[in-house]
């Protein structure tokens, strides 16, 4: 090591930053593992082709004086801070979204809750009004011409006739049924929206510093080709 010049070390250096294969982070450690090396990664050139490599917006003026090294970590410092910002306005999206995906599910369970109840209670109505009937089929068997006469008349008098009133309450009883799959789907989409972004809440937690991308965009591009999907039908009928 000793017998290479320290121009053939700056030129390994700089393609090294050149070519991405050197960033700041490994630039420092090569700065610690002997002095020779430290004074050669510390020289301005070296700092200013990394600093236009990772920072390539241009810089301002009035720094062109100060050392490429110190404005380095002056961008570094500027971009943490953003990072760092940019992360809690994240963390923050990402809660809401946690505490509306639980308010939804909180909702579906209250009306799969209520269609539960109400298909409960339309199968008992059902099963009453099938009883009567099967009742009263049994007692004109029996009955004398008299009675089952006046309760022919009873019947045919009444606003809505027994077979109407079953109908009614078989096809209330197939929608709640209906309600409540679609109900239970619409649940477990959401529960899986739910898992899905309570672990990016945790990814993003466990990197703080990283750039997250977060699942708007490809929501928001599903939706673009749904709209021109539909579109497209409308037009062709």
């Amino acid at each position: 090591m000793s017998s290479l010049p320290d121009e053939l070390w700056r030129q390994i250096l700089e393609i090294g930053i050149e070519s991405g294969g050197l960033s700041y982070k490994e630039l420092c450690c090569v700065s610690i593992s002997c002095r020779r090396l430290h004074r050669l990664s510390s020289e301005d050139p070296l700092w200013h082709r990394l600093l236009s490599s990772d920072y390539p917006k241009p810089h301002p003026s009035s720094s062109a004086a100060a050392a490429a090294k110190s404005l380095y970590k002056l961008r570094f410092e500027r971009d943490k801070e953003r990072r760092i910002a940019a992360h809690r306005r994240l963390v923050l999206r990402k809660e809401s979204q946690i505490a509306e995906h639980s308010r939804r599910l909180g909702d579906i369970r209250t009306r799969v809750a209520q269609e539960t109840a109400k298909a409960s209670q339309t199968a008992q109505d059902l099963s009453n009004l099938r009883r009567a009937r099967q009742a009263f089929v049994a007692l004109n068997v029996w009955q004398p011409e008299v009675v089952r006469s006046r309760q022919k008349q009873m019947v045919e008098q009444s606003a809505v006739p027994a077979e109407c009133r079953i109908h009614a309450l078989e096809m209330e009883l197939k929608l709640c049924k209906q309600q409540i799959v679609g109900l239970e789907k619409s649940y477990k989409d959401e529960k899986c929206r739910l898992d899905a972004a309570k672990e990016e809440l945790a990814s993003i937690k466990y990197h703080p510093v990283r750039e997250h991308k977060g699942t708007s965009g490809r929501e928001n591009e599903h939706v673009k080709r749904k709209k021109l999907k539909i579109s497209n039908s409308l037009q062709e009928k």
